[in-house]
């Protein structure tokens, strides 16, 4: 088993070869065995929607699923639209910073968009 591959998800080290593709066994995600070689040459971390598409600084994404805002009795409606998304590095999850209107600046979790 191939220890350098870690879940491009999760950041899981558990990850296992399945025929061709790569399985996270902690969120269930799977990406093709090219995907798992060819990394960032740069360094940096691919953020990627919840369809798997790569996401950039600038992008519109639409809220997938009503979201609960901490600490507050608002709630993100599916279906939200949310432009000039930033890509921030966050240890909680919440890569990216954005304005929603009608509340104001917060992060989300890119599990929880999709490109628009």
């Amino acid at each position: 088993m191939d220890s350098d591959v870690k879940c491009p998800n999760c950041g899981s080290e558990h990850a296992y070869q399945d025929g061709s593709l790569w399985v996270c066994p902690e969120c269930a995600h799977e990406w093709s065995s090219e995907a798992a070689g060819a990394g960032d040459a740069d360094g940096d971390s691919l953020v990627r929607d919840a369809n798997g598409n790569p996401l950039a600084d600038g992008d519109s994404v639409t809220v997938i699923k009503d979201l609960k805002v901490k600490g507050s009795s608002l709630v993100v409606k599916g279906g939200t639209k949310v432009k000039n998304i930033r890509l921030v590095d966050a240890t909680d999850g919440h890569n990216i910073a954005c304005k929603i209107d009608g509340i104001g600046a917060m992060n989300l979790k890119s599990e929880f968009v999709k490109k628009a």
